[in-house]
């Protein structure tokens, strides 16, 4: 049959962004994208949409407009009964409502044509799309309902219908209600697509900025084994990924970070009338990523494509929400869907709100942190939406995972903790939305919560976030970016957590004047560079075996090193990127170096660590230059596979010139020369002898950053780690700070670049202000000192003419 004979029936082939209130959104953009993106490589499936037309044709028949208006008319959807009464109700017209003839027979026509394209044996997806949905401020995401692995014409019918009464799920009702949507103004069209073999492989989603912080920078991509399902719904912990999109578009086709998922099942095609089931992965599937790199960065490329596509539509950014698939038949990757992003995107840009937890409880479990805020109440542990009626507004729901029905109860609770899923799975989707911290993927949450107990969920210290017995006291902070004043001296950030770096990226600042090295080993390798080098010499066994398990994806051990330091490391010169962020090398002590997995064999015991073997001296030393070399690879990666050419070094504890020299010379014989690519080598201004020789190791070295920690305790013969003699310990000694007035005035002289990073200018704002007037370069805060720190910098600047003085350098320039 012709196309043009079609009614109710358009080919995605012919459907365009126009026809959203014909075939909805996510139609729209199937179509948008078929036509003009598979001219690029994109695989997207052939198939059409039945348009809301057909929805509206079969009411009409039914002559179902005034039942539905019986159903629905005075609904109370906070009243948990009465709605899914009414759903029912509504459902229930729908689903008796015959499909009429004409429209039956374009569905089996427009199939037929399907089955001539891909042959007999194929199935279908019958998916949902409402003319409501995909909007730039609501997604609708979830509401209605999609049927996987439809094969034959009767199996079709019936799974359309079923769509057609989707509409009027209790979810759909009430996210209609709350976006203030008149239910008999939206319709419902449906799009039946060629099914991907996902089951014989992997898929998932993705999104074109990170959905926590709202960083447009990145393609975050979410994976696991089989059909898509166990992803949105949170039953599975998926791999993760980020993509940097700025160097990609250089040209460097690398993933920037990934976290293995535990992936623990994978839904398949079933049989008979169950036409999906889930299957338990096998401890080889969940010990490896379900993607190669260069799957993730492919996505990735598509990702970057649709949102430069959409976006040039809109005539402004569109952060893209996009559902893929890898089929297992052909080995491919195809795009399902895309729409645009509706939580992470719509937060109002140059201000910022900050969370600070201002009590301490006993902790009760921890998982993956949804958002940066806190929240407290008491815990209500809720097995299914049966009990949604005993839940209180205030409580912490608590739970195995949450579906899209269970959102009129999150609505009402301070915050979620579920014991599945992952950083895209529908608990993290809503919990985003609805701006309510929330903790995924705990393990055993509904196990060890108990209803009643006060709890506050803590999400905003990164990553991992963090339920604590108590009701504990919290303060949030409103910050304006764009009223705060711009400053000369340049104010840099101290960080060392990646996990946080997006979200602190939009404070004022000129980059990470201190990355600290020593966060990342800690927390993502966790294991000391020489006993992955040498395990054979690790004594514990148990200690050997977690060494083993940690690096048995990988080739050597050391791989495993160098992969998750410069992920760590990336991350944060990638939220700062192209400004400068100044990585420290690795400055342990030998105790805490002693303390990482394996460490004990490979340290001297030492009386005072703090003076002892730490900082440069280890870097060229026989027993630890093998573990220098990790790192220096690492870096290497960073800025040479990565793209990520504003990272600089920084030398720390370097006690006298010719150590300065060996240094350099280790890290030359590593790959990493002085002034090659463009790289930048510090060091640490925090012995006396540094000061007092500014002149001779200017020689080296292209910037000097104080330590006003290191260099108070020395100056002052002061152990900064002993309670006993903690009273004497002050940076704002006049001894120190004519230390500090000689490094700023010896780094201008031999036109260096002047900076800080110890804890001084953040705790003394005395302090800060005689750096300003001494005209350092830049000073380097904790992120929570910030935005008072600028205030008085800028107030002071305005009430002097300039610093003291020859001008600043501008040496800090932005990375091209």
């Amino acid at each position: 049959m012709a196309e043009a004979a079609y009614r109710y029936i358009r080919f995605f082939r012919d459907v365009g962004i126009d026809d959203v209130p014909l075939v909805g959104g996510k139609n729209a953009a199937l179509g948008e994208m078929y036509r003009e993106l598979t001219t690029q490589g994109i695989r997207i499936p052939n198939g059409f949409a039945i348009t809301a037309d057909a929805y509206r044709y079969l009411l009409d028949e039914a002559q179902g407009w005034q039942a539905l208006h019986a159903a629905l008319d005075g609904l109370d959807p906070n009243d948990s009964k009465d709605l899914a009464a009414r759903g029912q109700r509504a459902r229930k017209i729908i689903l008796d409502a015959p499909l009429p003839s004409p429209l039956r027979t374009e569905i089996l026509r427009a199939y037929a044509e399907l089955r001539t394209e891909y042959g007999d044996a194929f199935s279908v997806a019958v998916r949902s799309s409402a003319t409501a949905e995909d909007l730039p401020t609501a997604s609708f995401a979830g509401q209605q309902d999609t049927y996987l692995n439809v094969h034959g014409e009767e199996a079709l019918l019936k799974a359309c219908q079923r769509c057609f009464a989707s509409l009027f799920t209790d979810r759909a009702i009430h996210y209609r209600v709350d976006q203030h949507f008149d239910h008999f103004k939206v319709a419902l069209s449906i799009g039946v697509m060629k099914m991907v073999r996902s089951d014989l492989a992997a898929s998932g989603i993705m999104f074109s900025l990170d959905t926590d912080s709202g960083f447009r920078d990145v393609v975050l991509i979410s994976a696991s084994y089989g059909l898509g399902e166990n992803i949105v719904q949170g039953n599975v912990d998926p791999d993760d990924f980020y993509v940097f999109k700025p160097t990609l578009e250089r040209g460097f086709r690398r993933v920037l970070r990934r976290e293995l998922g535990g992936k623990e099942m994978k839904l398949i095609y079933g049989e008979g009338a169950a036409t999906t089931r889930n299957v338990q992965t096998s401890a080889e599937e969940r010990a490896r990523f379900c993607l190669t790199d260069d799957e993730v960065v492919q996505l990735a490329e598509y990702a970057v494509r649709i949102e430069r596509y959409f976006s040039a539509r809109a005539g402004h950014a569109v952060p893209m929400d996009i559902e893929w698939a890898k089929d297992g038949a052909d080995g491919q990757l195809y795009l399902l869907q895309a729409r645009p992003e509706t939580v992470a995107s719509q937060k109002v840009t140059g201000t910022m709100e900050e969370y600070h937890l201002r009590g301490h409880g006993t902790p009760r479990l921890q998982g993956l942190a949804i958002g940066s805020r806190i929240g407290h109440g008491r815990a209500h542990v809720i097995a299914s939406t049966q009990q949604m009626d005993e839940f209180r507004d205030g409580e912490v729901l608590v739970t195995d995972n949450t579906t899209p029905d269970w959102e009129p109860i999150m609505k009402r609770a301070a915050a979620v903790i579920t014991n599945r899923g992952g950083r895209t799975c529908h608990a993290a989707i809503v919990a985003r939305e609805l701006g309510i911290p929330a903790i995924v993927g705990s393990g055993r949450g509904s196990e060890v919560l108990h209803t009643g107990e006060e709890l506050t969920v803590d999400c905003s210290a990164g990553e991992v976030g963090h339920a604590y017995a108590g009701l504990l006291p919290f303060d949030v902070e409103q910050i304006d970016v764009r009223s705060l004043p711009r400053t000369r001296t340049e104010l840099m950030l101290i960080l060392g957590n990646p996990d946080i770096a997006f979200q602190m990226s939009f404070l004022p600042n000129g980059g990470v004047g201190l990355a600290r090295m020593e966060f990342i080993v800690t927390e993502y390798v966790k294991a000391h560079p020489m006993a992955l080098l040498h395990p054979e010499r690790v004594v514990d066994a148990i200690e050997r075996a977690e060494l083993a398990r940690l690096t048995q994806r990988y080739r050597q051990p050391a791989d495993f090193f160098i992969e998750r330091l410069s992920e760590g490391i990336a991350i944060i010169a990638a939220a700062f990127y192209p400004k400068p962020v100044i990585l420290r090398l690795s400055d342990f002590k030998s105790n805490e170096y002693a303390s990482l997995l394996g460490g004990r064999g490979f340290e001297p015991t030492e009386d005072n660590p703090m003076l002892g073997f730490r900082g440069a001296s280890r870097y060229s030393h026989p027993a630890y230059k093998e573990g220098f070399g990790l790192e220096c690879a690492a870096i290497k990666r960073v800025r040479g596979e990565l793209g990520l050419k504003n990272l600089k070094i920084m030398v720390p504890f370097c006690r006298r010139v010719p150590e300065a020299e060996r240094t350099l010379a280790t890290l030359r014989e590593f790959g990493l020369t002085r002034g090659e690519d463009g790289l930048e080598v510090y060091v640490m201004c925090e012995i006396p002898n540094n000061v007092l020789q500014i002149d001779a190791f200017a020689q080296h070295f292209d910037g000097f950053s104080i330590g006003s920690n290191d260099l108070t305790q020395l100056t002052l013969g002061v152990d900064r780690d002993s309670e006993l003699v903690a009273f004497d310990f002050d940076e704002r000694d006049e001894g120190v700070k004519q230390l500090l007035r000689l490094a700023v005035e010896g780094c201008r002289r031999n036109g260096r670049h002047s900076g800080i990073c110890g804890q001084a200018p953040s705790d003394y704002p005395e302090i800060a202000e005689y750096l300003v007037r001494l005209g350092i370069d830049s000073i380097s805060l904790n992120p929570d000192s910030v935005v008072a720190t600028l205030r008085r910098v800028a107030a002071l600047e305005q009430s002097q003419q300039s610093p003291v003085g020859q001008p600043r350098l501008e040496h800090l320039e932005r990375a091209s």
